[in-house]
């Protein structure tokens, strides 16, 4: 089953969960709005990718909060600040892809 992590104001994670509706395919929907990401979540994400990359500087919330202005530490921010990542985050039995890739979510979901 694929996961996918964002917020239902997201289009592109709208877009993700949409394209999984149309190909039939099992996904879990995680909004960031409901709950926050587990420990194992967040590691599994650091491991994919660096913490710097998965802030989205183009954020209302990055922006309002002054982020571009100041030094912080990537992971600690993400994880108490989650409105701060790039969305949608798909995960599939340890693989994790940032942004929405339809031929990422048909390849996963014929396995």
């Amino acid at each position: 089953m694929i996961q996918i992590i964002g917020t239902k104001k997201c289009k592109e994670t709208a877009k993700a969960i949409r394209s999984c509706k149309e190909r039939n395919i099992a996904f879990q929907f995680v909004d960031l709005n409901q709950r926050t990401l587990s420990e194992g979540e967040w590691r599994s994400l650091f491991c994919a990718y660096d913490a710097e990359t998965l802030i989205d500087e183009s954020s209302a919330y990055y922006a309002k909060e002054g982020y571009a202005w100041r030094s912080f530490d990537a992971a600690q921010e993400l994880a108490e600040h989650p409105q701060l990542l790039k969305t949608p985050v798909l995960r599939y039995k340890g693989k994790v892809h940032l942004g929405y890739d339809p031929a990422i979510l048909t390849a996963w979901g014929t396995l």
